[in-house]
């Protein structure tokens, strides 16, 4: 991952927790569970260094 995506997957995160914030209080917490699935599985996805 270079310089430039890592700024849009944070520019990406942030938005998504603006977006999350503003829902009522019900919404907000399936959104975040939404949210931590999605964060998972996309550094699971990453590369492993070997270490263990």
């Amino acid at each position: 991952m270079n310089a430039d995506d890592s700024h849009a997957r944070r520019e990406d995160l942030l938005s998504a927790l603006e977006v999350i914030e503003e829902q009522p209080l019900a919404e907000r917490a399936a959104a975040y569970v939404a949210l931590h699935d999605d964060l998972a599985r996309w550094l699971e996805s990453g590369p492993r260094d070997g270490a263990q």
